[in-house]
């Protein structure tokens, strides 16, 4: 079993006497950058300058700085933009700026564990993965609590590299909740097919499967996606509060009877090995050459999000979603 660190476990001395430059200012960006502020950290953020985030830095009480600045003036440059474009902006912004002894931080291993950015060996770099979306760890921060992080180290330079990244998780506010050691390659294997199989991939195959079938064999557009789609949050919540059996006693006896009987026959073991091949195109950085290196990638991307855009789901799923309010 992983070792869970705690407040009480960390110092954030290690912190202290360094300014972190974040660099971006969107869900991550924004929460990372004002909880570290309200933990008493040196806290500066690299944006675009002029742009709506420029403002945004400023209105929220911190200094804004352009990219290269944050850069040279960092002590701890830590990325929290979209991969894609982060490697682009590490060539041309920071890499000039990484002086020896300093640290380079991420929140994802992608593009370290693919090689996409190769640091000097004369820095630090680590990441710190908060597991939950930018808005709620802030909100949980403000109220005196936490969300779970990872940490790892990907290369420790100053032989300090750990205790700056607990320092790191500490001024998050997650060591309230627990910090978990981990490595780059596991953090992003497991982040990826996690996404692919089951988060955003498999859960959406499984909607539009379950209200195709409902539609094609004559049922109600609307009533296909209600059972298919729109009551899939309330299961979600009591599986997140309960774990898989706390939402088995939270349903009839009926759901149980039908869910544990019928849902192995529909994700059964060829699923498993589906699940299987995509791990294996992760792990031989198959997927990442696709993503990263393939010009095609976004042309790709693209088509598959209209075709979504179009499925009669979604537009099902306009009239349901107003007559909801959600």
């Amino acid at each position: 079993m992983a070792k869970i660190y705690y407040d009480s476990d960390i110092s954030l001395e290690p912190l202290l006497n360094k300014k972190v430059a974040v660099i971006g200012y969107g869900s991550q960006g924004r929460a990372q950058a004002l909880n570290m502020r309200d933990s008493g950290i040196d806290v500066v953020v690299g944006v675009r300058e002029g742009g709506k985030s420029w403002k945004m830095v400023k209105e929220d009480g911190l200094e804004p700085l352009s990219i290269e600045e944050a850069a040279k003036e960092g002590n701890v440059i830590h990325m929290l933009i979209p991969d894609v474009v982060q490697p682009e902006v590490y060539k041309k912004f920071i890499e000039p700026n990484m002086k020896p002894g300093k640290v380079l931080g991420f929140s994802h291993g992608y593009n370290i564990h693919f090689r996409q950015i190769v640091p000097p060996s004369y820095v630090d770099v680590i990441l710190v993965a908060p597991k939950a979306p930018g808005p709620r760890m802030r909100e949980l921060y403000l109220e005196g609590k936490g969300v779970p992080a990872l940490f790892a180290v990907g290369q420790d330079y100053s032989g300090n590299a750990r205790a700056i990244a607990l320092a790191m998780a500490k001024a998050l506010g997650c060591a309230r909740a627990g910090v978990l050691e981990t490595t780059f390659k596991e953090e992003t294997e497991t982040d990826l097919l996690g996404e692919q199989a089951v988060l955003v991939g498999g859960v959406m195959e499984l909607i539009k499967k379950g209200y195709e079938v409902l539609v094609e064999a004559g049922y109600q557009p609307e009533l296909a996606y209600f059972e298919a789609c729109n009551e899939l949050k309330l299961i979600v919540d009591l599986i997140y509060r309960g774990g898989l059996v706390g939402m088995l006693n939270a349903v009839s006896d009926t759901a149980k009877f039908g869910g544990l009987v019928v849902g192995p026959q529909i994700v059964d073991e060829h699923v498993k090995e589906n699940m299987r091949e995509a791990l294996k195109r992760i792990q031989d950085g198959s997927f990442a050459r696709l993503w990263s290196e393939d010009p095609r990638s976004r042309l790709i991307l693209e088509k598959k999000m209209e075709e979504i855009r179009n499925h009669p789901i979604e537009k099902v799923g306009e009239v349901i979603r107003k007559l909801a309010q959600i």
